[in-house]
């Protein structure tokens, strides 16, 4: 049977693995990709309190889809930047990213 230790034990890897993956990673890209796995890890998050903690309420699940659709528009608007820059510069490294010089 599976409990809430195991979704939060889930939650707390992906949680792990993207915050890894944003402090250590370079390619703005892969940055995103990581901000992903931090927001599904949230929603797992939520989604599992809220079934064990209170069924009869829907509080976690709307909370998660709120989440998805801001983890949405965030990938979108992070993207359409990116490829802004790549597009006058021609680097996605985050480090080679410096708007504000010449």
């Amino acid at each position: 049977m599976i409990t809430l230790m195991h979704y939060t034990v889930l939650s707390a890897l992906l949680f792990s693995i993207g915050i890894f993956g944003v402090i250590t990673r370079k390619n703005a890209i892969t940055i995103l990709m990581s901000l992903e796995l931090i927001f599904n890890a949230v929603n797992i998050n939520m989604v599992a309190f809220s079934k064990f903690v209170a069924p009869s309420a829907a509080q976690g699940e709307l909370f998660a889809l709120f989440i998805i659709a801001v983890a949405a528009a965030e990938s979108v608007l992070a993207l359409a930047i990116i490829l802004a820059i790549y597009r006058r510069r021609r680097v996605v490294n985050a480090d080679e990213m410096r708007l504000m010089r010449n």
